[in-house]
Formats: structure tokens, C-alpha cells, sequence
């Protein structure tokens, strides 16, 4: 429990913590003797913003581009992918959300400044909940709003009392939480936002965004950075429940995914990710990824296919013109595909020693191979068995004549200056001709 009163700390200057963001040097590491204790909720969720976030970093998608991509969140999320969310501006964005309101899949929402020009926006949209911005560290009341917490707390009242009088749930979106003065701010904001909530009958729910990625997994991590101490701050010193609140994170420090999953083991209800972390700057954290770490927390899920993760990369590379980086988890061509000899001698006496898991069953991805001059002959012969479909006894050992011959000719063309891997058209050539040669020799023998 955290000592501190509701009364709002107003002054003329800005606190920006420069202990903890000494903007001249990395932002150091800042710890707690007492380490705080798990609370994973019994119901925890994910929420998708690839239509908001995510189109802050990439072209802008078609009406027909988000339907489809929204039938994927459909696809690969089922039940627990319950909520995305849209900008509400433009004609197109209003199309759009209301295509996919037509659809079998997890509820559209938006997402407005605290502005009753936004709010006139959204109401016509017909959603049931829209998030509402709110700058929530000094950084930004005092450095971009020339506002004072005052005048920021009031301005926030008021567009919450405008949206509950609406007939629209509200979600506040605490920007920049991670560097925010939580008793000094959050804390009297957050307990008078429920208060508008518990007079109209209406849950005020709140977004714990770490815009900048500052956030820290450790339970030992000091406020405001440590994600466990925060989302703790909110459940057990504010009064929040796990349900009403929900973790945006940001991968500036490589952090997104692991801040993400540690807000829910502490208890917070609701992860918010979008496809391939596409988002502002370094991204939000990868909805597929969350779907992966949401199984492995709670098991297997009726309706959620993690298959539908390999038809949106595909549909990523082949329709958006967006190829993910050949090593990208899960989705990446080669995310699954080894060019080590080693690796693949491995492979060959069992896949279950170099594979995350059975790809091919969770992901329609089956386990692949580049040959290149560190392949040896034990890739080339995994490549050919695989490729060739060559199972039990008639697969080809790697000293088999025609592995031999196939890797010779590998060996041949580096030595002869050749700087890139062998392509599938070019393996399968070479296995053609080499593999005939052997089959007819061993047919003249008999």
C-alpha cells in the first residue's frame, strides 16, 4: 500500500522526475527492496490497435484492406481478442468501422482527444465505448498543452461526463503514465473520473500506456516504471478492478511484448497489441505474440487459431506490399528455417530439437532449411528429404552418393566466389539431376 492523499499537486513548474529521466544519459535502472507479488486475474483478454496505433506507422489501409485484416483478428482470436479500435475522423474511417460492426468479430471502439468537437465525431459512429487521450505526465500537461494539472484535470472531467451523458462507455488512455506524478496527479484524477462513473452507474475504464517504453517487467522495479508496482498501485491503492483496466505498451527499449504480459501477471485484465507490433515509432506489442503468451498462460482456446498468423503475414507480404524481416517471430520466411549443419544434423534425428514447438500443427509452418556453405551434408540432406518428401527408409542419409554430389557442387560454387544461399528453384534442380543419376546407377546395378 502506497501512502499518499487525493488532493491534486498543482504548481507552476513541471515535475519531470529527472532522477529517474536524466535525458542526458540512458534512463537508469531504479529498484525496490520489497518486490511485489503476482495477481494474475481469472480472466484476462487482448484488445487490437492495428486500425489506430498501428496506422500511425505504416500507408494508410483501404476500407476492403481493414475488413480483411479485421476478419483475421476474427479468425485468429475468437473469443479472446475482444475489442479493436478505430480513428473516427475521415469519411473512409467511418466506412470502415461501420463494415466491420456488420461482422462476426471482437467489438469496434474509437478513440478521441478530450474534445466534445471528437465526441460529435464518434457519437454518429453508433460504437459502445471509445477511448478518450489524456496526457497524464508533466512532460506533456505542461511541455505540449501549456496546461496546468488543473486546468488538464478539469478539461478530462468534463469529456468523461460528455461521453457517459452520451450514452458511450469511457476508456481513459493515460498517456505517458510511465513518467507521470501518480500521487501527485493520477491518483486524484483517477479517483474523480470514478466518481463521474459511479454517480451515472457507468465503468470508467483505464489505459496504463507506457508511450515512450520506459516500463520495467521487474517486481522489484521502482514507480512509475516498474510494471508490476504500477498496475498494483492501480488495483490495490486506487480500488481499480483488473477487468476495468488495460496495458498499451510501446517498444522503444525492446520491452513491449515481455511489459505487456507482466501487467496482466500483476493484475491487469486487458493486453493491447496490433498485428506484427506495427505502430508508433518502435511499435506496440505484436498481437500475434500475445495470442502465443495468452495460450501459454491459459491453454488451448476454443476458436482461437494461431494459424490465421501465417495467412496475415502472407496477406501482409503478398497484398500490402509489407514483407515482415525474414527472422521476425513466428512469421518471418525464415523464422523457422536453419542454414547450420549442425542444426540440421539435429533436425534430422528429431525436429523437436531445434523447433520452438510443432510449427507445422500451430502455425501451418513446417519446419525449413537454406542451404548455404555452412549447411554441410547434413543440410543438404534434411533440404532434399524434406523438400523431396523422402520419409522412413527412403530417406537419404547424409552420406548418401547423391547428398554427396548435390553438396560438392555447393562447396564448388562458394569456393568459386558465391556469396548467397541457394534458392528453392536451384536446390531443386540440383536434386533432379543428382538424384537421377544415382536412382539410374543403382537401377544398372541390380
Amino acid at each position: 500500500m502506497y501512502a499518499y492523499n487525493y488532493r491534486m499537486a498543482d504548481g507552476s513548474t513541471p515535475n519531470l522526475f529527472r532522477d529517474s529521466f536524466p535525458y542526458s544519459r540512458v534512463p537508469p535502472f531504479r529498484f525496490e527492496a520489497d518486490p511485489v507479488r503476482m495477481a494474475l486475474p481469472k480472466d484476462v483478454w487482448i484488445t487490437d490497435t492495428t486500425f489506430r496505433d498501428g496506422q500511425q506507422a505504416r500507408a494508410p489501409y483501404t476500407v476492403d484492406q481493414i475488413v480483411h485484416l479485421y476478419d483475421l483478428l476474427a479468425q485468429l482470436g475468437g473469443p479472446i481478442v475482444r475489442q479493436t479500435e478505430f480513428f473516427a475522423y475521415t469519411d473512409k474511417d467511418r466506412e470502415a468501422i461501420n463494415a466491420c460492426r456488420l461482422r462476426e468479430g471482437p467489438e469496434v471502439t474509437t478513440w478521441m482527444r478530450a474534445s466534445k468537437d471528437d465526441l460529435r465525431v464518434v457519437q454518429p459512429t453508433g460504437v459502445k465505448e471509445t477511448g478518450i487521450l489524456m496526457s497524464a505526465s508533466d512532460y506533456h500537461i505542461f511541455l505540449k498543452m501549456k496546461r496546468t494539472r488543473e486546468q488538464a484535470m478539469n478539461d478530462y472531467a468534463d469529456i468523461v461526463q460528455a461521453v457517459i451523458d452520451s450514452g458511450i462507455r469511457p476508456r481513459c488512455h493515460l498517456e505517458d503514465l510511465t513518467r507521470a506524478d501518480l500521487d501527485g496527479f493520477v491518483a486524484p484524477l483517477v479517483a474523480r473520473l470514478n466518481e463521474l462513473g459511479s454517480r451515472a452507474g457507468v465503468p470508467v475504464k483505464f489505459r496504463l500506456c507506457d508511450t515512450m517504453g520506459f516500463g520495467l517487467p521487474w517486481a522489484e522495479a521502482s514507480l512509475p516504471r516498474g510494471v508490476p508496482r504500477l498496475v498494483r498501485f492501480f488495483t490495490d491503492t486506487l480500488g481499480v478492478s483488473p477487468e476495468n483496466l488495460e496495458w498499451h505498451g510501446h517498444n522503444d527499449f525492446h520491452r513491449g511484448e515481455v511489459n505487456t504480459v507482466t501487467a496482466w501477471l500483476y493484475g491487469c485484465a486487458a493486453a493491447n497489441g496490433s498485428w506484427f507490433g506495427f505502430g508508433e515509432r518502435t511499435g506496440n506489442p505484436p498481437l500475434e505474440a500475445l495470442v502465443i503468451d495468452y495460450l501459454a498462460l491459459k491453454g488451448d482456446q476454443p476458436g482461437v487459431d494461431p494459424r490465421a498468423i501465417t495467412r496475415a503475414a502472407t496477406y501482409f507480404r503478398e497484398e500490402l506490399g509489407t514483407p515482415l524481416p525474414a527472422n521476425y517471430p513466428f512469421a518471418g520466411a525464415g523464422f523457422n528455417v536453419t542454414s547450420a549443419g549442425i542444426h540440421a544434423d539435429g533436425l534430422m534425428k528429431n525436429e523437436e530439437i531445434y523447433n520452438i514447438f510443432d510449427t507445422a500443427k500451430i502455425l501451418d509452418r513446417p519446419l525449413g532449411i537454406t542451404v548455404n556453405d555452412r549447411s554441410g551434408l547434413a543440410g543438404v540432406a534434411y533440404w532434399v528429404n524434406t523438400t523431396m518428401g523422402l520419409k522412413g527408409s527412403r530417406q537419404l542419409a547424409k552420406d548418401d552418393p547423391a547428398i554427396v554430389a548435390i553438396h560438392a557442387e555447393v562447396e564448388r560454387q562458394y569456393r568459386g566466389g558465391r556469396t548467397t544461399g541457394f534458392s528453392p528453384d536451384e536446390m531443386l534442380a540440383l536434386s533432379r539431376r543428382h538424384l537421377g543419376a544415382v536412382t539410374n546407377a543403382r537401377d544398372r546395378s541390380k
